[in-house]
């Protein structure tokens, strides 16, 4: 446990002094993304946008609301921000961001997935800086955090909200250290074949540094990030059969849960499949992780004695 700790501290220790976070010198705020562009700002944001959840996220929990977001599409804006989003303007979902309304905001500020606005990122640049993130692993959420936290220019409480989160990992991580160690899937999907995610996604990744064997197993390319996952036959997820099934929601009746081999699975047997929020999907915000900590707390960790 003490290497875990450890590590956990590098971590944040790189991710506080990388040289692509933020620095200000005469001409104001230079940031380094993740496309490698560099990002200049007169001064701190005021006026954020967010084409990601992350942004919105991010930006409410260090205190500057932003000015526009996206969402789910027909699911609209995520459920666990939705209160504290009421009245800010709408861009449409993240992948197809209205730019329109983008420009007709002001924002001095684009917090986006870099994904997603590879194909408008000239124009999105036109209205307003962007900070492009990869947003899949823990590494790039401190590091996303850090960045924002200096475009918006408050270093010191995305610090803190980092330091925040690695302290609370490291205590869970401590405390489920006796219990031998389960099994986890984590399944998305409404088709007939789940796809299960690798041990690099954030939420995953966090069931492994808690004590949690993920049998989704590792990525063949850790550099890139990408692929998330991979589509699983029910066969193959029985042959791995974990002792809990964790399902992201879906608009779409889960056709994989209709299998005959469903039934079969031993986390279907023993009443171990929980369907998380959609804040599993976008967990790297501040708000969100921490959140998924909740629920994986409430869910999988043994209560602590009183």
């Amino acid at each position: 446990m003490a290497f875990l700790q450890n590590r956990f501290a590098k971590i944040l220790l790189i991710v506080l002094l990388s040289p692509v976070s933020g620095w200000a010198d005469n001409q104001g705020i230079r940031l380094t993304d993740d496309r490698g562009e560099t990002l200049r700002l007169s001064a701190a944001a005021t006026r954020p946008a967010a084409i990601s959840t992350f942004g919105a996220d991010v930006a409410l929990a260090l205190g500057t609301p932003p000015v526009a977001v996206t969402d789910y599409g027909l699911q609209g804006v995520p459920d666990y921000l939705a209160s504290r989003l009421d009245g800010v303007t709408g861009l449409g979902p993240r992948h197809q961001p209205n730019l329109e309304v983008l420009s007709s905001v002001r924002p001095d500020l684009v917090i986006a997935i870099r994904r997603y606005t590879e194909k408008d990122g000239d124009q999105i640049e036109a209205i307003a800086p962007m900070l492009a993130l990869d947003l899949i692993t823990i590494q790039d959420s401190l590091r996303a955090v850090d960045l924002a936290g200096h475009a918006l220019g408050k270093p010191g409480k995305a610090a803190e909200l980092n330091a925040r989160f690695l302290d609370r990992v490291s205590s869970l991580a401590e405390r489920n250290k006796h219990n031998s160690t389960k099994t986890v899937a984590l399944l998305t999907s409404g088709s007939e074949t789940p796809f299960i995610y690798y041990d690099h996604f954030l939420p995953t990744s966090l069931l492994e540094r808690l004590g949690f064997d993920n049998v989704g197993g590792e990525p063949p390319n850790p550099d890139s990030g990408i692929p998330l996952g991979y589509r699983i036959s029910l066969e193959a997820l029985l042959e791995l059969n974990p002792d809990t099934i964790l399902l992201l929601p879906t608009s779409r009746q889960r056709a994989f849960t209709m299998n005959p081999i469903w039934p079969y699975l031993k986390a279907v047997r023993t009443d171990q499949v929980y369907e998380v929020p959609q804040y599993w999907k976008e967990g790297a915000g501040p708000i969100a992780r921490a959140r998924i900590l909740d629920d994986i707390q409430r869910l999988l960790l043994t209560p602590e004695p009183e």
